[in-house]
């Protein structure tokens, strides 16, 4: 990038919370990007949603917003296993097939679903994605998050019961989610009518709005 014109350097630590990261300098000459029309790295960098690049569920690289949501710098995330940004390691498993038939057939897929942020604390997010290799939905994707905190509070849940809600999100019966995690029937059902009970709704779709404010078809790895 030439080196003339006005820029702007912003301190990693201006943009996220201490984590140890060091006092590594981004910096993105503005003037240059406008007057060369080369608008791409100033978009990602400062796109207001969390932008992330992955190959077979591994961080290539995000965007600044993407790594401040989740509490950490971006230098810290390349190359990582998404799976640090789930709640388990079972739900990181458990997600992987979720969007796979609507990337190979249309190449678009959203989704909202709870993640975790690097002090631990849970969160809602909404997620969309975009294959590069729509055969292998999950080969090479670029994502986007966009965080809910503010409009849609996490409401704290068991591991066990954002199993058992994940589950029900993917259309299974109480029989099918009982042999999945290996319980009884009996158990599915208890915990199925606690939720019920404690978000104040009568059946599972009034439990998918409450929960989420959108159809099981687009709740997946969550609550």
């Amino acid at each position: 990038m030439p080196k003339t014109g006005r820029s702007i350097s912003l301190s990693s630590r201006e943009i996220f919370p201490k984590n140890g990261s060091g006092n590594k300098i981004v910096e993105i000459r503005i003037d240059d990007c406008y007057r060369d029309g080369t608008f791409a790295d100033l978009a990602y960098q400062f796109a207001p949603v969390g932008l992330v690049v992955t190959e077979n569920r591994v961080i290539r690289d995000c965007n600044q917003a993407f790594a401040a949501m989740f509490g950490y710098a971006p230098a810290e995330l390349k190359d990582c296993l998404f799976a640090v940004l789930y709640p388990t390691d079972e739900e990181f498993v458990n997600i992987r097939d979720r969007g796979i038939r609507e990337l190979q057939e249309t190449n678009t897929y959203w989704d909202e679903r709870i993640m975790a942020r690097k002090g631990g604390s849970l969160f809602w997010c909404r997620v969309r994605g975009h294959s590069f290799t729509p055969d292998q939905p999950l080969m090479r994707a670029v994502w986007s998050f966009a965080d809910l905190s503010e409009i849609r509070p996490y409401q704290p849940l068991t591991r066990r019961e954002r199993e058992i809600v994940s589950l029900l999100g993917e259309g299974k019966t109480s029989k099918e989610i009982a042999l999945k995690l290996d319980l009884s029937y009996r158990t599915v059902e208890v915990y199925r009518a606690k939720l019920l009970k404690k978000f104040g709704v009568v059946n599972t779709n009034g439990l998918f709005q409450a929960l989420s404010g959108v159809s099981s078809d687009h709740l997946v790895n969550s609550v």
